[in-house]
């Protein structure tokens, strides 16, 4: 059984890469905004214990910025597209139901 996870309201987040730090259960997540659609994916850079919310979004390329090293992760996938990370972090799936954001993990 999943659990689903509300995650703000959808006007709570900026359509052009708005991300949003949430728990999760005992987890942090970093919630992203790219136009009409939703990712979520686990705060913590599988290189160094640095919150990936606090990054730069590029949005062009679905990807969020580790900003102590400069890792790139993918929203999609999680992989990492840059060193010197080189594990993935978890990703979840995102539904919007009535304007509210909910993440289901």
């Amino acid at each position: 059984m999943s659990n689903r996870f509300d995650a703000g309201s959808v006007d709570d987040y900026d359509r052009n890469g708005g991300v949003k730090k949430v728990s999760i259960g005992s987890h942090d997540v970093a919630v992203v905004r790219i136009e009409d659609d939703f990712y979520a994916i686990g705060d913590k850079c599988s290189h160094a214990d640095i919150s990936l919310s606090e990054g730069d979004v590029y949005v062009a390329d679905c990807e969020i910025e580790c900003w102590k090293h400069g890792s790139t992760f993918s929203l999609k996938t999680g992989k990492p597209q840059t060193l010197p990370a080189t594990k993935a972090v978890p990703t979840f799936t995102v539904v919007v139901e009535d304007q509210r954001v909910v993440v289901i993990a």
